[in-house]
């Protein structure tokens, strides 16, 4: 461990305040002192109500709709250059826009990468985030990325539940290596959907690769944005004589119609984490906080100690 003589500061945006003041929490320190607000017409305003000249600065901000948010976090690390700070570290754990991460088609952006320069031109020197859509936006960047896994929680909550005869499912072919992780951690069998999508936030299940008959079923995603993909799926492994339904999914956008299809559909627990929060409570879905692991990361950052440990998939 190497001895840090620059103080630390954790700071937060407006974006998720629950989970930042439960990371400082997790951390021991008092979030510092920040004052954000909107002028008359919308403009976002930042000021750092203490110094942090030569300091360690993390700042906590998820970056879900609207685009305000991320527009907030780009001036708080403008802000944080320009009171002299030392290092800068974008601790997001929600990174929003990272669906548009390639070209699939003739004139349409590249969101993500966008993204990524617009925060390496801001000034940030380290970038901390969770389940990334896509693993390859860490390419993206030309600062260091810690990429964390939401399995570091859901692994020892699905654990602990010591469900028999579990398989688990990816919803669609982009979910196989998360789902295989989850597979291997639990001792359970894989089994994957295999999805069109005719149209954004539009998703039909075709058919279902592998055995789910009698079986008890853990569905595993990155982001629940409509719930369309997740839902089709539950209903189609209802309907393949799988037993009890579990889904779990790290990023609950959960927009639109997502709460009512939740509600009718097959699914009997749906678990998220605390990286967006919810719009409103739902009996069927239960959060669990990624404070702890996110906290543990700024703690060995601070103190140049290696993290593989925690986002070890």
């Amino acid at each position: 461990m190497s001895v840090q003589t620059q103080p630390i500061k954790l700071f937060a945006g407006r974006s998720n305040p629950a989970l930042a003041r439960s990371i400082a929490q997790a951390f021991g320190q008092e979030l510092g002192e920040v004052e954000i607000k909107n002028f008359s017409d919308g403009e976002i305003y930042v000021h750092f109500e203490e110094s942090i000249r030569g300091c360690d600065v993390f700042l906590i901000q998820s970056t879900h709709p609207t685009a305000d948010n991320w527009m907030e976090l780009l001036l708080m690390v403008d802000a944080a250059v320009r009171a002299s700070s030392g290092r800068i570290t974008a601790v997001i754990p929600y990174f929003g826009y990272a669906r548009q991460e390639r070209k699939d088609q003739p004139r349409v952006s590249i969101a993500a990468k966008l993204m990524a320069n617009l925060l390496t031109t801001a000034g940030v020197d380290r970038v901390l985030t969770m389940d990334l859509h896509a693993s390859q936006i860490q390419g993206f960047f030309d600062v260091p990325v810690d990429h964390l896994y939401g399995s570091a929680v859901f692994a020892d909550y699905f654990r602990s539940l010591e469900l028999d005869n579990l398989v688990v499912v990816a919803p669609d072919v982009g979910s196989v290596k998360m789902a295989r992780s989850y597979a291997k951690k639990l001792g359970a069998g894989l089994a994957i959907i295999d999805k069109r999508r005719p149209s954004q936030n539009v998703a039909q299940v075709m058919h279902i690769i592998g055995e789910v008959e009698g079986k008890n079923v853990l569905l595993i995603d990155d982001m629940i944005d409509t719930a369309g993909t997740l839902t089709n799926a539950a209903n189609a492994l209802r309907d393949a004589g799988a037993l009890k339904i579990l889904a779990a999914g790290t990023h609950a956008l959960l927009s639109g119609p997502a709460y009512d299809r939740i509600e009718a559909s097959a699914i009997s627990h749906l678990v998220v984490t605390d990286t967006i929060p919810l719009q409103r409570a739902l009996d069927k879905i239960q959060v669990v906080s990624v404070s702890e692991i996110f906290a543990d990361a700024i703690r060995r950052i601070y103190t140049d100690e290696s993290i593989s440990t925690l986002f070890d998939s």
